[in-house]
């Protein structure tokens, strides 16, 4: 009896444990550094005119129409800050609990397909949510004030739905599934049609009619490996196509009414064409999103070895017919393949897969602890040698950061020793996993990876990210000069277009361009390119007593008068 209760204690604990650093991973310190990059304050300044306008239909940038995007993300971003949360809180919660709900939808679909409850760290039920919030992509997204997380979370919420009716008609046979045809199962149906329908309906909301091609072309290529074509067209039922439409169509059908160029430019030049040609200039080679994927895993990238056996071990089994493991992989494998003919590519595009990765990674991985020591050790050795390469990278990306702009204390000797220690840790912690491996125990390797994570990922918000926030983010900047005397003499010149947006966030204005033409006394927020101009011009004498902090504070002096 003591062991039993001893037992379900310890899976409870792990439970818990796993959901603390699930929340962490998705939702801690959302405001450690101020938005960055041109996306993130440009989708927040339209979520937060929205909120103080009052127009939720029309997005509007500087008071234009704006149509890069469909409304669903600022939808979600103006109740934050309709409810007055932080600027950080208010762009980046839409993402974490979009991130989230993905997270909940490959964890029940484990459990329905391969059993297990999610308690343990043998459960794919509880290790491939883990895997996916400790991840990279899973991480960086959340973190994300942009539409893709909402767009990726919805797409798997709908395959979810979708597997839903494949398994109980028994085309999906999992260790625990089994065909159910029966009244009762056709009322389920119905109700996962629907689901389907609408949440396809919220991802086309989210950001376009890509997410009908990328869970129906998913489903496609499963029905041409597993033949099953008659299975495929079931996500065509009416119910869902109804559901579908009621999602999508009333805010589609009302921004083109009072926006007559809304479809035009929405679906042809940033839908089509986007995809047809490098307008946007984001082109990349075919193979580009192969490195993205390894990437986009760290640290769990390593069990992709182990998924690549399964996919053997099926194709000379001949058992792809009716394995659920089949449907995911095709899930994971046609956004990448799909947008590899792009001549456009982001690495976010591939978001949508990375869910249905995570779900076969914590399947593979589980069965390969159990089936060899071998295999265990090589995961966990590569997990091991992952983190080694994670701090040797994180060491050299700080011996290029200016740390004496945002922390003058701060030598390189003390880089250096930072450096060696982290290293040092590193291959400690890779030791420990390898000896972990020998047990065979798949939560003695995983636990430890992702409890790493998650510390490293707390250090990052608590201590780095504030302290590098001047670098890379506005906000530090706008606070600094809230209480300029002459705000209506702040300008910009030469700066990248992810400055300027971040500054008219935090400013809530755009910051006008400075001209060589203007004879008045000026703050002028530039870079070096701009200081020469300035300086060139005659306008800006002597040194700056501040060092660069991402932006340089230059005060233009007044221009000469010509002599009569």
């Amino acid at each position: 009896m003591n062991t039993a209760q001893n037992s379900r204690r310890e899976r409870g604990f792990t439970a818990w444990w796993a959901a603390a650093g699930i929340a962490i991973c998705l939702f801690g310190e959302l405001g450690a550094i101020g938005l960055t990059g041109p996306d993130e304050p440009r989708y927040a300044w339209i979520a937060r005119a929205m909120a103080q306008t009052g127009d939720w239909v029309t997005p509007r940038l500087y008071g234009q129409p704006w149509f890069e995007k469909p409304i669903l993300y600022y939808w979600t971003a103006a109740i934050g800050f309709k409810l007055h949360f932080s600027a950080e809180w208010a762009a980046r919660l839409p993402s974490a609990f979009a991130a989230l709900a993905a997270a909940i939808a490959i964890g029940w679909l484990a459990a329905k397909h391969y059993g297990g409850r999610a308690n343990s760290l043998e459960s794919p039920a509880l290790l491939a949510p883990l895997i996916f919030a400790s991840s990279v992509a899973g991480i960086g997204f959340a973190r994300a004030a942009t539409p893709d997380m909402l767009f990726s979370a919805s797409i798997a919420l709908a395959m979810a739905a979708i597997a839903t009716v494949y398994r109980h008609s028994g085309a999906l046979r999992g260790a625990t599934s089994q065909a159910i045809e029966d009244s009762r199962s056709r009322q389920k149906d119905y109700a996962a049609l629907a689901l389907f329908g609408a949440f396809l309906g919220v991802g086309v909301l989210a950001k376009g009619p890509a997410a009908v091609i990328l869970a129906g072309g998913a489903v496609v290529l499963w029905a041409l490996v597993a033949k099953q074509w008659r299975m495929a067209f079931r996500a065509l039922h009416p119910v869902a196509i109804a559901a579908f439409c009621i999602v999508t169509l009333p805010w589609y059908v009302l921004c083109a009414v009072r926006n007559p160029d809304f479809l035009r430019i929405f679906i042809w030049q940033h839908n089509f064409e986007r995809y047809l040609t490098p307008m946007f200039h984001h082109p990349q080679p075919f193979w580009f999103f192969g490195p993205i994927v390894l990437l986009a895993l760290v640290p769990w990238t390593i069990l992709l070895w182990p998924v690549a056996r399964e996919g053997v071990r099926v194709w000379r089994e001949k058992s792809w017919t009716r394995s659920p493991g089949v449907f995911f992989a095709c899930w994971a494998v046609f956004p990448v393949l799909f947008f590899s003919f792009s001549d456009s590519k982001l690495p976010s595009y591939i978001l949508p897969a990375i869910p249905a990765l995570a779900l076969v990674c914590a399947v593979a991985g589980i069965r390969a602890f159990r089936e060899s020591r071998a295999m265990a050790i090589g995961i966990a050795a590569g997990i091991g040698i992952t983190w080694i390469v994670l701090a040797i990278g994180a060491w050299a990306w700080a011996r290029k950061v200016p740390w004496n702009a945002v922390l003058n204390e701060y030598s390189p000797r003390a880089l250096y020793i930072d450096g060696w220690i982290g290293v040092g840790a590193a291959i400690l912690f890779a030791l420990i996993l390898a000896f972990f491996g020998l047990g065979k125990r798949t939560g003695m390797v995983m636990g430890p990876c992702a409890l790493a994570v998650v510390l490293a990922l707390e250090i990052a918000s608590i201590r780095i990210l504030p302290t590098i926030d001047p670098l890379y983010s506005a906000r530090y900047h706008a606070r600094f000069m809230s209480h300029d005397l002459h705000p209506d003499r702040i300008f910009t010149l030469d700066l990248a277009r992810s400055w300027n947006y971040g500054l008219a966030f935090y400013f809530q204005r755009q910051l006008p361009e400075w001209q060589a033409s203007d004879p008045g006394p000026a703050l002028v927020l530039t870079n070096p390119t701009g200081l020469r101009r300035i300086t060139s011009l005659g306008r800006f004498h002597g040194t700056l007593d501040e060092p660069d902090k991402g932006i340089l504070y230059v005060p233009v002096e007044i221009a000469a008068q010509p002599s009569e």
